[in-house]
């Protein structure tokens, strides 16, 4: 290797002010390549390399090499076969079939058929733009009616940079005007690493750890559902006892910005699936999915029913025309020159990457017609207020609420939203909102306050334009609200996070959630914790007395019985009136953060009557409770009860889940709360 001159050693020691990495560099052979990461961090004009596209193996293959990584496609079906970096031939893993490494995939059916898979195989290859500075690839199949395939028009596209260790991908998907019906329930891209060399995983700051391997699991014992695992057979012998389960490392979208793996090999090496933007992700902020799992798997979910289940709108009917967008998201390599705390400097290097790809959306290089610049995009401000004059006769601000663009439709429909883009935001402490870089459509704006219960939407759509700053000036959030609150029981935030989580079952635990009091509800088996807590009577409840952090369990399960049957539970809110009100009438708001197969009956003072004085009937698909969430999607009743049910000193709500499944039951039936509000009728009521 040869350095050009002291220009050169000066953008070293400016780039590394480390002086021992810089020697490192030099004595490598290999500065170019590690100049492209930021600790490892890089910069496209310190490559003298362009980007080179070959053919391989007869045609058969293709392969993109920009000096720094080499990526390798089969050809025309645009499944990655192979990634190449800084010493390791191929990241991915080589004992799988071409087809098995990394490829996008969909979940659909036909209306009242079976699931199907379709590993979106192209038929057609096209080089979109090459030159010294960048290449992008398109893949594409056209839809044919005699195929079994999804009925979707798809473009696959992959893009390298010079001089930058990571492959970018994002996809057009379309369906044309009277293309037949059609259940798309999960778009993503999977991508599977070498097993012998990557054994660290990162999702977050909190969650980081050594996995077990496929073999473990497949050596385990299956739990109550195929991805619940207990690890009985393992080749560390730490991970002995332990419970794994893909689901234990979901991610709410807001969060979901970056995480992947860290290899063992000297110098280690990083992986990481970056999301630069959740404009084209499904089901606004809140919208939980998968992120990295045993495998080594790293995954782009795109849009699932995860924690939503069929009531998320991945139905397209009567010939509906669709086309969207999805990525692109940036595949990034690291590596340090030592094992010394390695993990943490890969970790904290992918947060950076991360940060500066966020920065640079929306992306201008993408060579899509139907990926818009920024210059293409418009803008809405705005401040929002709350009006609750039992809280202040004056307009409150909304504090840090979460305020969006999504497709027009209801009250609250963001959460249920696969089709359109979202773009969201968060206030300020004032109320005062910014959202950037919307492609320009027609759109609902929605909002939600934490603190606060219901949904906002204004009540006109908003049409943005390129180049638009739209000011909406003051708007005004009236949430519900019938009467003065005569008493609450936990916080209006969506979830369950604040009510009381038992500790696991110490045979069935994840080591990586002990001592963590934040992700404790995602240990394994808390359904039947509540058994073991109230084994012959239901909880009970007293307003004044009982805190709701230690004496509100987490979730509204059934009972399971000696005999292993699960049974109908009922539980008690128990407080008092000093006087009640003789017109009018008084108002339960009952917040649900999931539910899944159940139903909620709702009495007052007479627990046999039936039927009850409400019922939700059966609701919710969610199944937060068996996949280790505080959440799934939201609910909220306004339930008015007639003032003769309430009497003066001691009152009763009860509340019932009824639903059981069958003659044995199903453990995770059950329901969420949020957040429940005793009203009175209205001050002004005569």
């Amino acid at each position: 290797m040869q350095v050009a001159g002291n220009g050169c050693m000066l953008l070293l020691f400016l780039a590394f002010p480390d002086r021992e990495q810089v020697l490192w560099l030099l004595l490598s052979n290999q500065t170019v390549q590690l100049l492209c990461c930021r600790e490892v961090s890089w910069n496209n004009s310190f490559s003298p390399l362009r980007v080179r596209l070959q053919l391989k193996q007869n045609h058969r293959q293709i392969a993109i090499d920009n000096g720094v990584v080499q990526v390798t496609f089969s050809k025309p079906a645009g499944d990655i076969i192979g990634i190449q970096y800084h010493g390791i031939d191929n990241v991915l893993e080589i004992q799988n079939a071409n087809r098995n490494r990394g490829y996008w995939d969909v979940v659909w059916n036909k209306p009242g058929y079976r699931i199907s898979y379709d590993r979106l195989k192209a038929t057609n290859f096209s080089v979109i733009m090459e030159d010294d500075n960048q290449v992008e690839v398109s893949f594409i199949r056209p839809w044919i009616a005699s195929n079994s395939t999804v009925p979707l028009n798809i473009d696959k596209r992959y893009i390298l940079k010079r001089g930058c260790p990571g492959v970018y991908m994002y996809a057009i998907l379309e369906r044309l005007k009277g293309w037949p019906d059609v259940d798309i329930d999960q778009i993503r891209i999977v991508l599977k690493l070498q097993n012998d060399k990557f054994h660290f995983m990162a999702i977050s700051d909190d969650r980081q750890r050594m996995m077990p391997t496929p073999m473990d699991r497949r050596n385990g014992r299956r739990l109550a559902y195929p991805e619940a695992v207990l690890l009985t057979n393992t080749t560390i012998p730490e991970f002995r006892g332990e419970v794994d389960d893909k689901y234990q490392y979901s991610c709410e979208n807001k969060d979901n910005k970056v995480h992947g793996w860290i290899s063992s090999t000297d110098p280690p090496v990083g992986f990481w699936m970056i999301t630069p933007s959740h404009e084209f992700l499904a089901g606004g902020p809140l919208k939980q999915d998968l992120t990295s799992h045993v495998g080594p798997t790293v995954l782009s979910m795109f849009t699932s029913t995860h924690y939503t289940g069929k009531d998320m709108n991945t139905r397209y009917r009567n010939g509906e025309p669709w086309k969207k967008v999805l990525g692109p998201v940036f595949v990034y390599l690291n590596s340090v020159p030592s094992k010394e705390n390695h993990r943490i400097r890969l970790w904290r290097d992918a947060k950076l990457q991360m940060l500066k790809e966020v920065k640079a959306w929306p992306y201008n290089f993408p060579q899509s017609k139907d990926f818009p610049l920024a210059n293409q995009r418009g803008t809405v401000m705005g401040q929002l207020l709350v009006r609750d004059r039992y809280i202040n006769e004056r307009l409150i601000r909304a504090r840090y609420a979460y305020v969006g663009l999504a497709a027009p439709g209801d009250v609250g429909s963001w959460q249920t939203d696969a089709k359109g883009y979202q773009f969201w935001t968060r206030a300020n402490e004032d109320g005062y909102f910014l959202i950037e870089n919307v492609r320009c459509e027609v759109y609902s704006l929605y909002a939600w306050v934490p603190g606060v219960i219901g949904d906002y939407k204004l009540k006109f759509n908003v049409t943005i334009q390129a180049g638009f700053k739209m000011k909406l000036g003051v708007l005004v959030f009236k949430p519900p609200r019938n009467g003065p609150t005569i008493w609450e029981i936990g916080v209006s935030d969506r979830t369950a996070a604040e009510f009381f989580v038992p500790d696991a079952d110490p045979t069935l635990l994840n080591k990586l959630f002990i001592n963590k009091p934040t992700n404790k509800f995602r240990q394994y088996g808390l359904w039947d914790q509540y058994s073991k807590l109230y084994p012959t009577h239901d909880l009970v409840y007293i307003v004044g007395i009982s805190n709701y952090r230690q004496d509100w369990f987490f979730a509204h399960v059934l009972r399971k019985l000696a005999d292993k049957r699960y049974v109908p539970t009922t539980w008690k809110i128990m407080f008092q009136l000093e006087s009640v009100k003789r017109t009018g009438n008084y108002t339960l708001q009952l917040a649900l953060a999931s539910a899944a197969a159940s139903e909620l009956q709702v009495r007052v003072n007479r627990r046999r009557d039936n039927p009850p004085h409400f019922s939700t009937g059966l609701i919710g698909r969610d199944n937060a409770i068996a996949r280790h969430g505080v959440h799934g999607l939201y609910r909220l009743y306004s339930i008015q009860f007639p003032h003769y049910l309430f009497e003066r000193g001691n009152n009763t709500i009860y509340l019932t889940q009824s639903r059981t499944g069958g003659r044995v039951g199903d453990p995770f039936r059950g329901v969420l709360y949020d957040y429940i509000r005793l009203e009175s009728p209205p001050d002004d009521i005569m």
